[in-house]
């Protein structure tokens, strides 16, 4: 069970039964070993560049061919929820690098035309059907319930798109967002 801190706790103002509300501010869940990047460089399709190159080097030495795609960065309106997935990126990097990691929330703040580009992001189903969703959703499901709802009650295969941004929290945006459109919430970030 994730302990998220008193700051990023938002489930109480955004989640009904229905789902979780969407506004015009987004967050972005990551490890703070790539905070400096993202502060220079902004958040970056495709963004970790050294877990994507060990993947690679795992794959040559295998002898399999790594064919590298351009994700879209993952976004979401809770700044709970994308505490949970800093803790996620923080675990992946930890099997792969040494040294201390710590995971952040970052506050995306995009324009009206950028806004519009943002879309719930269906493409997590085959996530969510695999051991990492399938600990999101027991995540997801104490959300719920610390809220005083049952839920989510979601069929993954049959849904509605925007049940994927309402009652997941789950979306994307298909560009790359500056640097001046982001805003760490965190107070005390290991560097």
């Amino acid at each position: 069970m994730t302990t998220v801190p008193s700051h990023l706790k938002d489930a109480k103002d955004l989640l009904s039964q229905d789902g979780f509300a969407t506004g015009d501010t987004w967050y972005h869940g990551t490890s703070s070993a790539l905070l400096l990047s993202i502060q220079s460089q902004g958040l970056k399709r495709s963004g970790d560049k050294a877990l994507n190159e060990a993947a690679k080097a795992t794959m040559a030495t295998i002898g399999n061919q790594y064919a590298e795609r351009v994700e879209p960065v993952f976004l979401t309106q809770s700044k709970e929820l994308a505490y949970y997935w800093a803790q996620q990126t923080v675990r992946k990097r930890s099997v792969r690098f040494e040294g201390e990691e710590a995971p952040v929330v970052l506050q995306v703040n995009l324009s009206e035309k950028q806004r519009a580009k943002v879309k719930p992001d269906v493409g997590a189903m085959s996530l969510l059907m695999m051991q990492d969703g399938e600990q999101f959703m027991v995540h997801l499901a104490h959300v719920y319930q610390n809220q005083g709802f049952s839920g989510p009650d979601i069929d993954l295969r049959s849904a509605d798109r925007m049940e994927f941004l309402d009652k997941l929290g789950m979306a994307y945006i298909d560009e790359d967002i500056s640097p001046a459109c982001i805003e760490l919430m965190s107070e005390s970030v290991p560097q």
